[in-house]
């Protein structure tokens, strides 16, 4: 769906490189996270692919066609979510959602069972102008996809949301993954990025460390240790065993058989672990 090859791009009011030979591929039917701290290059990426930036150096392949070379039916294949809501203040939601719809050819649906899902149906009358950030954020991203597209492109998608309303977002991309659509997510979160991403990319200062799936980061970096707390004259005790080994461990084996065991858990390292390993950098 994407191939990015050679990539660059530098801001005219600046002399450092935004995006500095950047190459990746996302294919279709996948959620590929673009995961770095803020000014790391991941706004700036997705901006040039879908076309708000220009002029850069490199290619740019969506849909197997140069971005350069596509017209304003482009725009009919993708949907977008930027971490910023793009609405009509003085319209009310669901005029929102009628209007922005009237734009696609494949927009003109009834309104109500995205605003339902997403828990704005009662406050479909209410200006925009009105909403909280949070309310904003469920609108703008169900615009984003209330005209079927091909291509998603969400930056920071549960931002200034709740945890129930963060989980109905992230619910419905992974249908919309399940429906064979692609996305393109952008974040510093890395809860989200290994909740819904079936690869991320590394980015820093504009270029790529690392990419692969969230697991096998984790698993690659990660100790072969199980940790086990278990309950011994009434104390919480926690002890660590070496993967490798536990079968043939005494020690391991004789906690299970005469402890209440409390835990058990593996010592993958987390995104964000990994993430501080390789960069050096934390991602806020």
């Amino acid at each position: 769906m994407i191939q990015i090859e050679n990539l660059e791009f530098t801001y005219s009011n600046s002399n450092k490189k935004a995006i500095n030979n950047m190459d990746f591929r996302i294919k279709k039917g996948e959620i590929f996270g673009f995961l770095g701290p803020s000014g790391a290059g991941k706004t700036t990426t997705q901006r040039l692919i879908i076309g708000l930036l220009r002029n850069y150096k490199g290619s740019i392949k969506v849909f197997g066609k140069e971005r350069k070379s596509w017209g304003k039916e482009f725009y009919e294949n993708i949907g977008v979510a930027f971490d910023f809501p793009n609405l009509y203040l003085k319209l009310s939601a669901e005029e929102n959602l009628k209007l922005i719809g009237a734009y696609y050819k494949s927009g003109r649906r009834d309104p109500a069972p995205l605003l339902e899902r997403v828990g704005l149906l009662a406050e479909k009358d209410i200006r925009t102008e009105n909403f909280s950030k949070g309310m904003k954020m469920r609108l703008n991203f169900i615009r984003s996809i209330m005209h079927n597209p091909e291509l998603m492109f969400f930056d920071e998608p549960t931002s200034g949301l709740d945890p129930v309303n963060a989980h109905i977002i992230k619910e419905i991309i992974l249908e919309q993954k399940s429906a064979g659509k692609t996305i393109f997510l952008t974040t510093h979160n890395m809860t989200v990025a290994e909740q819904l991403c079936d690869r991320v990319a590394f980015i820093v200062d504009g270029k790529i460390v690392v990419t692969g799936s969230p697991k096998d980061l984790m698993l690659e970096h990660g100790k072969k240790i199980l940790k086990i707390e278990y309950l011994k004259e009434e104390k919480i005790i926690s002890e660590e065993f070496e993967m490798n080994s536990m079968g043939r461990n005494e020690n391991f084996l004789e906690l299970l058989r005469n402890y209440e065991i409390k835990t058990i858990h593996s010592c993958e390292a987390t995104l964000e672990e990994i993430f501080i390993k390789l960069t050096g950098k934390n991602l806020l």
